[in-house]
């Protein structure tokens, strides 16, 4: 009877520790990776199958707020994301005290400068004036977008969270008018120039990659992120997500759907 008892437990064990060891494989070849809706998880579904011959199972879970996406990171509740820039990731895991990292760049919802008066920005008069966003981000992103283009320089150490302030040379005296972002487009024809996010220009009716005088470009620091737990980005896994988001299919995708709402940030 013993001898019994003790070969049931054996087998127990046994299967206990097979199924265990099929969970770990499973799960090392599955990416939780949870997204916001657009452009994210349209740009994902596109690699679902690429990185299926790869041995790679990609569940995706959509997320409708860019708090939750972060901390299920952490918690190991997902093992990606993709919704954010690197900016708002570093200020998030620094309030939070979590430890997370960007994986790659995919793109860019790019901010522009536009105009209904003048075709480049060599025709900007003295004394012109340009709205832009009022909120801190967006804000200091304008005044970024200007300053890389000569129109205007900043303080060296505004940084990213640059405003009105930090402006030290301003040569043709432009004046800039703080406004709610979606309501830039509406102010086009009163005004010499606004700089506009991408998905408003494109519901105005603009063409962010034909109408911008300007454009945020590939090497914006608001391009949107891969972004992982720290310390496991050479993981096989991780490393064929980031090479499939990456690459030539994506990018054209990412040109075609979009027109230039959203453009490839690698």
């Amino acid at each position: 009877m013993k001898k019994n008892i003790l070969l049931f437990l054996i087998l127990i064990l046994s299967f206990s520790i097979l199924t265990g060891c099929g969970k770990s494989n499973k799960e090392e070849n599955t990416i939780k990776i949870g997204v916001s809706p657009v452009p994210h998880k349209e740009i994902v579904e596109n690699i679902k199958d690429d990185l299926k011959s790869e041995g790679i199972n990609l569940e995706i879970i959509e997320f409708i707020d860019y708090v939750k996406p972060n901390l299920a990171l952490a918690d190991k509740e997902i093992d990606a994301n993709f919704f954010q820039h690197e900016p708002y990731m570093n200020d998030f895991k620094k309030e939070r005290n979590i430890d997370i990292a960007s994986l790659g760049k995919i793109h860019v919802e790019p901010l522009g400068l536009y105009s209904s008066s003048y075709k480049s920005i060599d025709e900007l008069k003295e004394g012109s004036t340009i709205a832009i966003p009022n909120d801190p981000t967006n804000g200091g992103r304008a005044l970024l977008l200007l300053e890389k283009n000569g129109l205007i320089k900043l303080n060296k150490d505004s940084g990213l969270a640059a405003t009105e302030k930090d402006i030290e040379e301003n040569p043709k005296n432009i004046s800039f008018k703080p406004m709610e972002a979606a309501q830039l487009p509406r102010v086009l024809k009163d005004i010499d120039g606004a700089v506009i996010n991408g998905n408003y220009a494109i519901e105005a009716g603009l063409t962010p990659t034909k109408d911008a005088l300007i454009l945020e470009d590939k090497d914006s620091p608001y391009a949107n992120i891969i972004a992982i737990r720290a310390g496991e980005e050479k993981e096989e896994k991780f490393q064929k997500l980031i090479k499939t988001l990456q690459s030539e299919k994506i990018k054209k995708f990412i040109e075609e759907k979009y027109n230039g709402a959203v453009i490839p940030g690698f």
